[in-house]
């Protein structure tokens, strides 16, 4: 994630603030739920790039024996593996 966790709440409030504030969105929910699933949504997408590399990891996990016996260069591969993955699911990071 590449901004802090803690500033998730007042991006999301600053957001939903602005929408209503210019007419963009006209709501049923209250504020505070919107900007709950606001929240939710935001840190969703920050934390999408930390799943991925979790999932390399456990991947790369098979191949920790050539790794370590330096037949594999470890980043390398891990930078490999993780393009792949992005092009393969269109992720944006």
């Amino acid at each position: 994630m590449r901004i802090p966790k803690s500033w998730v709440p007042s991006i999301s409030k600053r957001i939903v603030d602005n929408l209503i504030k210019k007419e963009l969105i006209d709501s049923n929910v209250s504020v505070d739920n919107l900007i709950a699933e606001t929240e939710k949504l935001l840190l969703t997408e920050l934390t999408a790039e930390d799943r991925l590399n979790d999932e390399v990891r456990q991947l790369l996990k098979k191949y920790e024996t050539e790794i370590e016996k330096g037949r594999l260069d470890y980043r390398k591969l891990f930078d490999m593996t993780k393009q792949k993955l992005v092009r393969e699911r269109n992720i944006i990071l």
